[in-house]
């Protein structure tokens, strides 16, 4: 193997990584020996892509603890293949006990839905947030600009963990062993995370899932 070169541009980042590593093998040394063949993360993390706001960092936690999958602004649709295969290796093979939604302040996706200007290939993928503006718009449009941001951030951490409970490994697991999904969201300014309260919506509804979980 050829030796790394110097003068690389992420040369300071290597650096770093060497000299965590040789951190995390003195203070960890039993759990990093398990890495290579073992993982058992208690959490399964959607989040945005956003680089402020990295889960395991944000959570004090070591590495191991979320098994994550992130896109732009966070959105969670029922279509999204690369979701829900995510979910199916997490809450069957791998048997998170939790699954987390964070959405963050100043997320630019969420922005970007809010107004209607073309932003290139996005545009695609933040239709759901534009029709999730379109059903709150009567509360939206009675706040001011920056609550009505944060607002909004809120309603498609709210609408993804819905989506997310109708999910049938996700039901099933609720179900068989006491799966819990929650919604946070990430506060850019302060660094702290809030869950919000989300109802599991109509009493029938979640029947009707729950039974057709059983056929």
């Amino acid at each position: 193997m050829a030796p790394q070169d110097p003068k690389s541009p992420i040369a300071p980042f290597l650096e770093a990584n060497k000299r965590w590593a040789a951190s995390f093998a003195e203070t960890d040394s039993d759990l990093l020996s398990k890495f290579p063949t073992w993982q058992a993360p208690p959490i399964l993390w959607f989040g945005c892509c956003d680089s402020r706001q990295p889960e395991t960092t944000i959570l004090g936690a070591k590495p191991g603890t979320c098994f994550t999958h992130r896109n732009i602004a966070n959105v969670i649709t029922a279509t999204d293949l690369s979701a829900t295969s995510v979910i199916e290796y997490a809450v069957n093979a791998l048997k998170v006990k939790h699954i987390v939604l964070c959405g963050h302040t100043g997320c630019g996706g969420c922005r970007a839905a809010l107004g209607n200007e073309r932003v290139g290939k996005i545009d695609t993928w933040l239709m759901p947030l534009r029709q999730l503006r379109l059903k709150h718009a009567e509360e939206l449009e009675g706040l001011g600009w920056e609550e009505r941001w944060k607002r909004f951030s809120e309603l498609n951490v709210m609408q993804g963990v819905e989506v997310l409970r109708q999910n049938p490994d996700v039901i099933a697991a609720v179900r068989e062993r006491r799966l819990t999904v929650h919604g946070v969201v990430y506060d850019l300014g302060t660094g702290v995370l809030r869950e919000l309260e989300i109802p599991e919506g109509d009493g029938e509804r979640r029947k009707w899932a729950f039974e057709m979980a059983k056929l």
